[in-house]
């Protein structure tokens, strides 16, 4: 019985260093194929026809404004006066009337005097692969800025890859808040999940919905 228990404690250890191993494997590969595409200086971005804004909450669990939300919406609003966008599609979740990511979104670049002609609202990017997959197949955006922190930047860019549209990341600055280090180590983890999602099991997004192509204005 004794042999029997180490011959299973270590065949648990080896899967989990297996796992370790392949969740760092993933995330190596992942990150050198598409740091070169993400830009930190928003004055260098490489323009593109439409941005995709990805949502997160307005307000910190604890209270006070989310540091990464007013970044995001801070460097959205930059890009459009900068003239590296033509639009930009609000992505985010929508699943209650009390927590709307997109109308958030809308009403502080509303304040930042970005045009409703300039947004289009998107109330089922419940996710970054829903967010990504509905700009191409719904919003039919085959060119794309993503705009979010730089350490949110690869997967989402790795995903619009596997889609086939032409991506670039635009990294906001990144003040940090409290636990960062958590969202960093969920990051890695999502990343791998990630992986599976388009090389194994098929996922598909949440809703998709009818086709809304964006009418992009003049530039």
């Amino acid at each position: 019985m004794t042999r029997l228990l180490k011959g299973l404690v270590k065949a648990m250890l080896a899967g989990v260093l297996l796992l370790v191993l392949g969740v760092v494997g993933i995330n190596v590969w992942i990150l050198a194929k598409t740091q070169p595409r993400i830009e930190h200086d928003v004055l260098l971005c490489k323009p593109q026809p439409v941005g995709l804004v990805f949502g997160t909450a307005q307000w910190l669990r604890k209270g006070g404004p989310n540091p990464y939300y007013r970044a995001r919406m801070e460097t959205a609003a930059e890009l459009l006066r900068l003239h590296h966008l033509q639009h930009l599609l609000l992505s985010g979740d929508n699943r209650t009337r009390y927590y709307n990511e997109p109308i958030s979104m809308w009403r502080s670049l509303r304040h930042r005097n970005v045009a409703d002609a300039d947004m289009t609202l998107d109330y089922a990017g419940f996710s970054t692969f829903d967010s990504v997959v509905r700009a191409r197949e719904v919003f039919g955006a085959d060119r794309l800025m993503l705009i979010s922190q730089a350490w949110h930047l690869p997967r989402a860019l790795f995903i619009a890859d596997s889609l086939g549209i032409d991506a670039t990341g635009c990294a906001v600055p990144d003040d940090g808040v409290g636990g960062e280090w958590q969202l960093r180590v969920r990051e890695w983890l999502a990343r791998a999940a990630t992986f599976g999602d388009l090389y194994f099991w098929g996922r598909e997004p949440y809703f998709l919905g009818p086709f809304e192509p964006i009418r992009l204005s003049p530039p």
